[in-house]
This record gives structure tokens, C-alpha cells and sequence, in this order.
């Protein structure tokens, strides 16, 4: 070994390879990659919001005046509005309440005022694109427009985010519940039984998380209204939908399967949920996976149990339903299959310093 004036020499790469393992550096990467994807994604669908389609009806007492203003609306550059005809003010407001449109406009032709019907409780930030959609076509016509907000936020639920971040907080809970009995237990579970038994205690701590979740958001902060029961069970649902999910990553992946969750439920599942920029407000990409993940699926219906009395909620329970029926069915097939690839032991007993051990160590 070469010498130096200050003893022998070792070589810097050499020190680097024995402190970081192969292993170690390939994680590194991943959580790089994992961080870029964050900003990547967060900046994407929150930098620009742009409305798309937003799902209006139109009211006018003669049949003639509705089409024509349907036809005004639709041809709007950039296509932020779906408008569609209603028979009256009850229907359109019905409309409303039911989801199936989110906002109303009522034309009198007797006058140059128009009222547009809103619903904050869908979200403050589609309701002002609306808004200003809306006042910028009627003064095209010279017209005016008076607001009027059918279904508001309450009075503790800023801009309408409650809801958003009440089932951003079960998710977290749920990623989280999973990856603690990994780092506890093995990122893998040994066999059937114990993957069982990790889905019976991720079940427990949802129905607790979901329960003490909607107690904080309802009663003691006065935040989000509703029903207590239904907001316990969306809870619940989130929670452990979202810890199947990771608990079948981690059956899948090992470790590893703590960060791919993290990137399907936060990375791509928190911006496209339709929080702080509801769905026709988010480029198309977001657009379009929102309601097919848990977090957009659960944003949905807390607000729809919130203000809506759960109307426009049974697509998206049914969405987090399937991850939670998917996400355990993995969990307990990984498991299985684990199983049966263990090695068997000839001899029930192992000799360990003296004493007996029966078979192999789970």
C-alpha cells in the first residue's frame, strides 16, 4: 500500500463504496425522482388553472331565448362552459343540488339583469370562475349579472378547503398506519394469517382516524357540516383504502412500496382531487385522473355528504371502495404466494443453543 508523511494512503472512492451501499444509493435516487415528481405534478395542475367546461343550465321562459343563450354560451373561446338548457328556475336550482350542473343562469328577457345561480359549498374558486365567466359574456351583450349562492360554505370553512384537507389528512393516516407496521413488522408480511391480521389492525385504525377526524372538522372547529355518521364512515373508507393500497405496494415491492404510494396518492392523487382548484379548473391530465384516485374520489363526497345531503356520492364510494377491496386482495396474495415459496423444514426441530425452536423462524 502506497505511504504518505501521514501514514497510508486510502483511496476516497473506496471509503465512498464501503458507506454507501448499492442499495442505499439506488433509494437516494428513488426519493430524488420522488421529489421532483412532487413539483413536477403540484406546479403542473396548480400554476395555470384555466375552466373547462363547467356544467351550466340556462333558464329563459321562452324555448327560443334558452337555445339561443345556450348556443351564445357554448361558442365561448376555450370552451369554459357545458351549457344546457332547464325547463325552470325549481329544476335548474334542483340541478344544483344534485351535482349534476354547477351553477344557473336565469335570463329575463323583461330586463338587462340576469342572476346567476352558484353553489360554494362545490368549491369558492369554481364558483368565482363562474362568476367571472358569466359577467364577462353578459357584458358582451350588455347585460349585467346578480350573484346568488344557493349552497355557501360554512362559516368556518374557509373558501370551501375543509373538506380537501380533512381527506388529505385520512390519507396521510392511512400511508402512514401501513408503512409503521412494515417498519415494525417487515416490509412484507410472512404469511396469510399475519397479512390478515395486519388488514384487522389497519381496519381498527380507520375506524378510529375516521371517527376523530370528522369530530375535529365538525363539532369542535365548526368547520365542515353534515352528517357525523356518513363523514365517520367516508372516513373510515379513505383511511383504510388508502393503507390497502400501501400495505399492497409494500407486498409488491418491499420497502419500496412506501414511495410508490406516497406517488400515487400524494404526488398524483393530492393536486388532481379537486381541493383548491375543482375539477374543470385543472389541466386535462389532472382532469382526468382525479376521481379515479382516492383522494379526489374522497374530496367528492365530503363535500357532497357536507352540502350537498350526498347527493352525486355513489361513483365516488364506489371508486374507494374497489381500492380497498383491491389493495387487500393484493395484500393478502402477496402473502400467500410468500407462503408458499418458503422453504419447508424436514424435522419439526431446530437444536438452538440447548433448547429446541419448532420449525423455521416467520
Amino acid at each position: 500500500m502506497a505511504q504518505t508523511q501521514d501514514g497510508p494512503r486510502t483511496g476516497f472512492l473506496s471509503e465512498v463504496k464501503d458507506a454507501v451501499s448499492t442499495r442505499a444509493a439506488v433509494l437516494v435516487i428513488g426519493v430524488l425522482a420522488l421529489q421532483l415528481a412532487f413539483i413536477t405534478s403540484y406546479i403542473g395542475a396548480f400554476h395555470q388553472p384555466k375552466p373547462h367546461e363547467i356544467p351550466l343550465a340556462v333558464v329563459a321562459p321562452a324555448a327560443r331565448t334558452t337555445d339561443q343563450a345556450v348556443q351564445r354560451l357554448s361558442a365561448l373561446p376555450g370552451d369554459p362552459l357545458d351549457p344546457r338548457a332547464a325547463r325552470d328556475r325549481a329544476t335548474a336550482l334542483e340541478q344544483i343540488r344534485n351535482r349534476d350542473v354547477d351553477g344557473a343562469l336565469i335570463i329575463d328577457p323583461r330586463g338587462t339583469t340576469d342572476r346567476l345561480l352558484v353553489a360554494g359549498g362545490a368549491g369558492t374558486s369554481l364558483s368565482q370562475a363562474l362568476t367571472q365567466i358569466i359577467d364577462q359574456a353578459e357584458k358582451a351583450q350588455r347585460r349585467t349579472v346578480t350573484v346568488v349562492d344557493v349552497v355557501p360554505d360554512a362559516k368556518g370553512d374557509a373558501r370551501g378547503l375543509s373538506s380537501f384537507y380533512l381527506v388529505i389528512g385520512w390519507c396521510v393516516g392511512g400511508y402512514l398506519c401501513a408503512a409503521a407496521l412494515a417498519i415494525s413488522a417487515g416490509a412484507r408480511p410472512a404469511n396469510t394469517a399475519r397479512a390478515l391480521i395486519r388488514l384487522g389492525a389497519l381496519l381498527l385504525y380507520a375506524i378510529t382516524a375516521g371517527l376523530l377526524g370528522t369530530v375535529i372538522a365538525g363539532p369542535i372547529l365548526g368547520a365542515l357540516p353534515g352528517s357525523i355518521m356518513a363523514l365517520w364512515g367516508l372516513g373510515a373508507l379513505v383511511v383504510f383504502a388508502v393503507g390497502a393500497i400501501t400495505l399492497a405496494f409494500q407486498g409488491l415491492a418491499g420497502i419500496v412500496g412506501i414511495g410508490l404510494a406516497i406517488l400515487l396518492v400524494v404526488v398524483l392523487g393530492n393536486p388532481s382531487a379537486g381541493g383548491a382548484y375543482p375539477y374543470p379548473l385543472l389541466p386535462p391530465f389532472w382532469r382526468a385522473i382525479g376521481p379515479a384516485l382516492p383522494p379526489g374520489a374522497g374530496t367528492f363526497t365530503a363535500r357532497s355528504i357536507a352540502y350537498f345531503k350526498g347527493n352525486g356520492a355513489g361513483g365516488p364510494m364506489l371508486v374507494l371502495a374497489a381500492w380497498a377491496v383491491g389493495g387487500a386482495l393484493v395484500t393478502m396474495a402477496c402473502a400467500l404466494f410468500r407462503s408458499d415459496r418458503a422453504p419447508r423444514t424436514i424435522g419439526a426441530d431446530v437444536t438452538v443453543g440447548g433448547g429446541t425452536a419448532a420449525g423455521p423462524l416467520a
